[in-house]
């Protein structure tokens, strides 16, 4: 039977999150994609996921640095669909930041999208979600236990969200489950922040000697979610062995 469980995902018009929308849809589920400024490419998947199954996908558009919007955000999710059942919070910012460079505006950016946001949008989604018996998914980083160099603020954010998953899961137990997929390899920045040398060495340092799919992230997403219901606080790493070889 499907399920008609709604999940709201952040960052899903494209890439991982654009895949993790299209397995929960594929496994039943009613489907929230949020988006910041990729309008087309929200419209474009919801379109193709509501003309599969009418009615089960909403766009929903926030910048998420505004904490202040995220109440709205969750509550329009839930007066639509009529309840809310999950919440994965995918959408991050990227980008390398040299020690003795760091700005304020790259730490509100890096902090506010990988960590701020997830704390903000759990603490709103958390009344419907202990009413449903819900779960969280954050989508952590490998490096949030093994820093990468040159990306200090970015590996200390996603060091961040790893605690706070396993705050929300003792804050939120027994009711709403909360774990996390930290990813490796998986998608190269689009901006050619890495060299084709430097991608060839990331990639040999995983034990599978090959990049990951978005489809891998999506399919431990959805098993965190759908197919786990003893299982919470935990962060699950879908890195083809790089996490324990570097």
């Amino acid at each position: 039977m499907p399920d008609s469980r709604v999940v709201l995902i952040t960052g899903a018009a494209r890439r991982v999150g654009a895949a993790i929308a299209r397995q929960l849809h594929t496994r039943g589920c009613r489907i929230a994609l949020h988006y910041r400024g990729s309008k087309a490419a929200a419209h474009a998947l919801a379109e193709s996921l509501n003309a599969a199954r009418a009615g089960s996908v909403l766009t929903v558009q926030a910048d998420l640095l505004d904490a202040g919007a995220l109440p709205e955000l969750v509550e329009t999710v839930a007066t639509y669909f009529g309840q809310l059942d999950g919440l994965v919070n995918n959408a991050s910012s990227f980008f390398p930041t040299p020690l003795g460079q760091i700005d304020e505006a790259e730490w509100t950016d890096l902090i506010g999208s990988n960590l701020k946001a997830p704390l903000f949008l759990a603490q709103a989604a958390a009344p419907h979600l202990c009413a449903a018996q819900g779960g969280i998914v954050n989508i952590v980083d490998i490096h949030a236990e093994r820093p990468l160099p040159g990306y200090a603020l970015y590996s200390t954010a996603k060091a961040g969200l790893l605690g706070l998953t396993r705050s929300l899961a003792i804050e939120l137990a027994p009711r709403v489950r909360v774990n996390g997929v930290a990813p490796g390899v998986i998608e190269w920045p689009e901006d050619g922040q890495f060299s084709a040398v430097e991608r060839e060495t990331i990639v040999d340092h995983t034990l599978l000697k090959r990049m990951g799919s978005p489809q891998d992230i999506a399919l431990a997403v959805a098993f965190l979610l759908l197919d786990a219901p003893y299982i919470t606080g935990q962060i699950l790493a879908v890195d083809g062995g790089r996490s324990i070889h570097l």
